[in-house]
């Protein structure tokens, strides 16, 4: 079954290529919580439900019943973004033998990029999703003035402190905003080196400018699948919806959701 509705669309390939060139380009420039999370899928476009299950999962017997704790069922959203195409574009496009301009594709892609971003951080409070920084049950971490001395550094050093303190081992990611981002790029008079690089140096140059954060705000998290991942259903791509008055409507979409598996892998910076 052609479910993103290829097969409708009213011309070829080359045009298919161009759109899903722009749309794939765009939405990498775009995206980090993908650069930092561990990636499971695509398992396919029918997944409606993920299970998000805490380490400390078990099975209970009781009265000759047994039940999973520990583990829970979440509806998989699908994230979405539409553009146009208009017919005399293409048409016009084919006469004088130039590409199609598919800068649409590009925006769409990169709207729908920062809602991905969006629900990974964020969450979604109306559909009930947890994201990083809003999830119960993360540790927090005083922050201090990043913009001088050793504060970044040292607020990393206890972040890192608190992970290991709770056992949670493995690769560490720290994900800035953009004014704190900039703010590291300053020389540290005591070790006469660019504090964002000292800082690089505690978690293996994993650090991360996220364009979505808002002003000030700073997270580390040990990025282990036992601990949370990125699962995808169908990726991102791109479908043909319908023709209307001859111009051509599409739809960027996927289906994801951030698996919180372990609050405690989360330290957030306030």
């Amino acid at each position: 079954m052609d479910y993103l509705g290829r097969d409708a669309a009213p011309f070829g390939e080359d045009l298919w290529q161009q759109i899903d060139e722009a749309v794939v380009s765009a939405a990498s420039e775009i995206l980090v919580g993908r650069r930092f999370l561990p990636f499971f899928g695509p398992v396919g476009p029918g997944l409606n439900a993920a299970e998000i299950a805490s380490p400390e999962k078990e099975e209970v017997f009781k009265d000759g019943f047994s039940i999973m704790e520990g583990r829970e069922l979440k509806k998989v959203p699908q994230l979405y973004e539409d553009f146009w195409l208009y017919w005399r574009d293409i048409e016009g496009s084919r006469r004088v033998g130039f590409p199609v301009d598919v800068s649409a594709a590009k925006n769409a892609a990169q709207k729908l990029a920062q809602r991905e971003d969006q629900m990974i951080f964020y969450g979604v409070k109306e559909l009930g999703y947890d994201g990083l920084l809003t999830v119960p049950g993360s540790n927090v971490v005083e922050k201090g003035d990043w913009n001088a001395g050793e504060e970044a550094f040292m607020s990393v050093v206890k972040g890192m402190s608190v992970l290991r303190q709770k056992s949670k081992l493995g690769k560490y990611a720290l994900i800035l905003s953009p004014d704190l981002y900039v703010a590291l790029h300053r020389i540290q008079p005591s070790a006469g080196v660019v504090e964002l690089d000292r800082v690089k140096s505690l978690v293996n140059d994993r650090v991360f400018l996220a364009s979505i954060l808002q002003p000030g705000t700073a997270l580390l998290v040990c990025a282990q699948p036992q601990y949370m991942d990125f699962m995808v259903g169908q990726d991102i791509s791109a479908a043909y919806t319908e023709l209307v008055d001859l111009n051509h409507h599409f739809r960027i979409l996927e289906t994801a959701i951030l698996r919180i598996k372990s609050p405690e892998a989360i330290v957030v910076f306030k």
